[in-house]
């Protein structure tokens, strides 16, 4: 079994998923559990095509996510998803 990252993302009526290192590998649900399940079988088919087309099956590279904790500024409370640029003085 290999563990392979994945970001999963929520979009205004859906979540989508990639791998960093599956490049092109991609997937959406509903929910965030349904594109889980998802991911998990466009996974799946997508490391057994490039298998079958005897191309190098990319492996788990080995990168981890995390989370950091800072400080909220007022302009960033409640603006998840917007990327904004905050100025502090």
């Amino acid at each position: 079994m290999n563990n392979y990252l994945v970001i999963y993302e929520p979009g205004d009526h859906n979540w989508s998923a990639f791998s960093p290192d599956v490049p092109g590998c991609v997937a959406t649900g509903k929910t965030r559990e349904q594109t889980e399940r998802n991911f998990q079988e466009a996974l799946t088919l997508h490391l057994e095509a490039i298998a079958e087309d005897n191309e190098e099956v990319p492996m788990p590279s080995g990168i981890v996510a995390g989370y950091v904790t800072v400080p909220a500024t007022p302009i960033y409370q409640g603006s998840v998803g917007r990327r904004e640029t905050a100025i502090v003085s």
